[in-house]
Parts: C-alpha cells; sequence; structure tokens
C-alpha cells in the first residue's frame, strides 16, 4: 500500500511534463506584379575637339537644347539630373619605334567631351515622344530605359502577406507530416526583389527621328521572401 502511495505522485507529474517542443523554419515566398507607372532615360550627349575646349563648348551648347527640350515636353527640372561627365583625349597609336626599337608613345589628336542626364519620365505615354525628340535635338547615346514604380509599398506589403501564408501553409503541412502542431511564432526575416526587363542600350541613328520610338513598359514583378521559425509541439502518443 505504502508503495502504491508513493509512486502516485510520480505518475502525476509524468503527466504534467509537456510534449517535447521542438522548432520548425520554412521559407515562404509571395510575388505582386504589376504595371509600371514612370520610366528612367539615361541620355547625353557626346562632342569632339581639336582641343578640349572646343569639345567642352560644343558639347555645353548641344547639352542645353537637349534639357531644354526635355522641359518643353512637361519635364520637370527636379527629374532631371546629371549622372555623368568625361573629358579624354583621343589617343592615336603607331606602329613606329625609335632608335632603340621601343614602340612610340601614343599622340593626343583632339579630345572627347561626354555629359549624361537620368531623366524620370512620369508621364509614361510621353516617353517614345520624348526619346525622339531627344534625338532630334542633339542626343547621341541613350544608355537604357528602365522602369519603376514611383510608391511600390502597397505592392510590397501584398507580396508580404502571400509570402507569410505560402510560409504558414508550408508549416502546418510538415506539422502535420511530423505529428505535430504549429507552436508561437519565433522570428521572422524578409528579403525583397524587383525582377523588371534589364536596361539595353541604344544609340542613335539618323532615322530614329521619323517617329516617336516605339516603347513598351511590360510588367514588373515584386517579391519578397521570407524565413519564418515557429515552436513546433510534437503529439502525445
Amino acid at each position: 500500500m505504502r508503495l502504491a502511495i508513493a509512486l502516485a505522485p510520480l505518475a502525476l507529474l509524468a503527466a504534467a511534463v509537456p510534449a517535447f517542443a521542438g522548432a520548425i523554419t520554412i521559407e515562404g515566398r509571395g510575388e505582386v506584379r504589376a504595371a509600371p507607372d514612370m520610366a528612367l532615360i539615361n541620355s547625353g550627349v557626346t562632342t569632339q575637339g581639336a582641343t578640349a575646349r572646343e569639345a567642352l563648348d560644343a558639347n555645353t551648347a548641344a547639352m542645353a537644347d537637349l534639357i531644354a527640350a526635355l522641359k518643353e515636353t512637361g519635364i520637370e527640372a527636379r527629374d532631371i539630373q546629371t549622372s555623368g561627365f568625361s573629358v579624354n583625349p583621343n589617343y592615336v597609336y603607331s606602329d613606329a619605334r625609335d632608335e632603340n626599337g621601343y614602340s612610340l608613345p601614343p599622340k593626343i589628336n583632339g579630345y572627347q567631351v561626354s555629359n549624361t542626364v537620368t531623366v524620370a519620365v512620369r508621364d509614361l505615354e510621353e516617353l517614345g515622344t520624348i526619346l525622339d525628340k531627344s534625338v532630334n535635338v542633339g542626343a547621341n547615346t541613350i544608355n537604357g530605359v528602365s522602369f519603376s514604380v514611383a510608391d511600390p509599398t502597397e505592392l510590397y506589403n501584398e507580396a508580404r502577406k502571400a509570402a507569410f501564408a505560402d510560409a504558414r501553409s508550408k508549416a502546418e503541412l510538415y506539422a502535420t507530416a511530423a505529428n505535430a502542431t504549429l507552436g508561437d511564432l519565433e522570428a521572422i526575416s524578409e528579403s525583397q526583389n524587383i525582377n523588371s526587363p534589364i536596361p539595353m542600350p541604344m544609340y542613335a541613328r539618323a532615322d530614329m527621328a521619323a517617329s516617336a520610338v516605339p516603347v513598351e513598359a511590360g510588367e514588373m514583378t515584386f517579391e519578397i521572401g521570407v524565413n519564418v521559425q515557429w515552436e513546433l509541439d510534437t503529439k502525445a502518443n
């Protein structure tokens, strides 16, 4: 009788011990697709001259015409930003050698000046016309067009919801397969990504001014990845 009385508290203690609690970490992904509402153009002028001064003066005049033309299309000053400027000599190399057989150093044969601006276009319907007009007034290099969404906050928030739902769905599946249940949420970390077409360089041609440049904006993908960790409570057998 004493033995039974002594063992009873031990049995009660065993029943009070919770099932083993582990953890499960799952990656979830969510994405939202949306059409861009603005574009960025990197365009400019490259000029040549016998002297650096001559090349610079020609470039300054051409860039003034380009910026004025951009503003005439409705582009605001805040959306035009200088993004590159350089002055470089043009070298001419020779196969000639000196009396010791060494190659002669290159000679300077004029100078090249390049000036580029990055332009934010907020009315995509005008994008083709702006590209066309830029070339008309002297832009001879367009270093690509990229698209974006001015305020992607809500798009990312929707992707976050989808990513968390994806992670939880997977976690519940694994928990059920392991004869367990999800416990408290322990940690969340995220990463984000934007997938959009890679901008391709465009170079001015004489026939580009024939009509407005055809441009297709397509869609962009806003993607969120999350790593979520829950406590994992195994069910008692």
